[in-house]
């Protein structure tokens, strides 16, 4: 093991704290800039968020960065910029375009149909050609160490932006949700913690396990499926769209992470990172139950017209797992990288 590699690994390394990314763009170098005490200030860049694309690489890591202070922080930046008034509005007006292009980009027809929004998760393709099948049947060893990097900026935090919800759900709905978030920490257990098992997913195959150490890496496509879980948590108006992002993620994450065992024991990853994936067989099984029929059901029963913001949720994430999806397939079936830059020791170009 070089110095470098054991400066990523074990106990110190998942407990730092991650230093600001390298802006990409004027929105996420404001908001750097602003973190690191140089100029210019946030409010400058306010007139550059209405041209910004909506899914680019600027915006989407200036969200990320803004975002980031809610959870860890960074490393030499004070706490107290969580609340800093012009970072929020600058952070309100990005969210606003990334969910305005979400609610014209997702799939929403029949707005108000959970059930069938839900239904749908439950069909996949007989000719399945996703990215854990792809992986499964004839992915490089490459391609899942690509995979593992651009999944570790959420599952590094894993469930942690779906906490923020339980404090605006009442009875049936919050008893359900915690219920599931106890199994996703890890059941009274520290080392079962989902978050835990995936930096040993990590470190087994050789990874950086340290908390972003990623998110330079990762690309805009990427960064937008956690950004829409931290901009759904963070705000109280949007916990439908939250709760409904929950749902879909459990339901779809049991046949997927049996392809992803799959692909491990093909590939070569050892029984920490099995255990990631087969920890999560069982335990989404039982939550797609939970989730579908105690926590939206009991929110519908009690605010039944969160149900198209539910819809929402649903179809957004499918909307940029779609996406995600089609950027990895298609850079490694070009032999390139999907990374920013490539894992060192990789043959993707």
């Amino acid at each position: 093991m070089t110095v470098q590699q054991a400066a990523t690994r074990g106990p110190a390394a998942r407990a730092a704290v991650p230093v600001p990314p390298g802006a990409r763009g004027p929105l996420s170098r404001a908001v750097v800039e602003t973190l690191t005490g140089g100029p210019p200030g946030p409010s400058d860049a306010l007139g550059a968020v209405a041209s910004a694309d909506p899914y680019g690489e600027d915006l989407q890591l200036a969200l990320h960065t803004c975002f980031e202070l809610h959870y860890r922080g960074f490393a030499g930046v004070d706490p107290d910029r969580e609340w800093d008034p012009d970072l929020l509005r600058l952070r309100g007006a990005m969210e606003a375009v990334f969910l305005d292009a979400l609610r014209r980009d997702a799939d929403l027809r029949d707005p108000s149909d959970v059930d069938g929004a839900l239904d749908e998760l439950l069909v996949e393709p007989v000719d399945g050609h996703g990215v854990t099948h792809h992986l499964q049947d004839e992915g490089e060893r490459w391609h899942l160490l690509e995979h593992a990097a651009h999944r570790s900026v959420y599952h590094l935090k894993e469930a942690d932006p779906h906490a923020w919800v339980v404090p605006r759900l009442r009875g049936r709905a919050k008893t359900a949700l915690v219920a599931v978030q106890h199994d996703e920490f890890g059941g009274g257990r520290p080392e079962m913690i989902h978050q835990g098992l995936y930096a040993d997913l990590l470190d087994d195959l050789g990874l950086d396990a340290s908390y972003g150490g990623y998110v330079d890496a990762a690309p805009a496509v990427t960064l937008a499926t956690v950004n829409m879980m931290s901009m759904f948590g963070l705000r109280r108006s949007l916990r439908g769209a939250l709760v409904g992002h929950f749902a879909a993620a459990e339901i779809t994450t049991a046949p997927s992470a049996r392809r992803m065992a799959r692909a491990l024991e093909r590939l070569g990853g050892g029984p920490r990172a099995l255990r990631f994936y087969t920890e999560h067989i069982e335990a989404d099984a039982v939550h797609e139950q939970v989730l579908r029929y105690d926590v939206i059901g009991g929110l519908l029963a009690d605010e039944p017209d969160l149900a198209p913001d539910v819809v929402l949720g649903i179809r957004a994430t499918n909307l940029l797992e779609d996406r995600l999806a089609g950027h990895l397939l298609g850079c490694w079936r070009a032999d390139r990288t999907s990374l920013r830059r490539p894992l060192p020791g990789t043959v993707g170009r």
